[in-house]
């Protein structure tokens, strides 16, 4: 059973930095691609990253480009966001998914497994 566990998450200041991860287990992990996503209240979840199964390419929404980085270390099985340069409105749940794929996708559809999430609030 695919298991993904986040952390990281906290309460951060206008222009601070967060780092994320995701632990996963129960399969392969180098074989798939992952994602972070995230959702604010009142909002739909909205894709924030992803990359791919071997690392060697990576897409960001827009909102986030130059200022979030997403790495991952398949030797410990982990994936990282980097978050620069937080801004309040990047405030939301945040949720680590992985599917059935090496490529990446931008459609939380396309994602199998979630995360429970973990907060980040970006606040003076």
């Amino acid at each position: 059973q695919v298991q993904l566990v986040e952390s990281g998450g906290g309460l951060v200041q206008p222009g601070g930095s967060l780092r994320l991860s995701c632990a996963a287990s129960g399969r392969t992990f180098s074989s798939y691609a992952m994602g972070w996503f995230r959702q604010a209240p009142g909002k739909e979840r909205e894709f924030v990253a992803a990359i791919s199964a071997t690392g060697g390419n990576s897409r960001y929404t827009d909102s986030v480009k130059g200022r979030f980085t997403i790495s991952r270390d398949n030797a410990k099985n982990t994936v990282h966001l980097q978050m620069d340069s937080l801004k309040p409105e990047d405030t939301a749940v945040y949720y680590c998914a992985t599917g059935d794929h090496g490529v990446i996708s931008i459609s939380a559809y396309w994602y199998t497994y979630w995360g429970r999430g973990t907060q980040v609030t970006v606040s003076s």
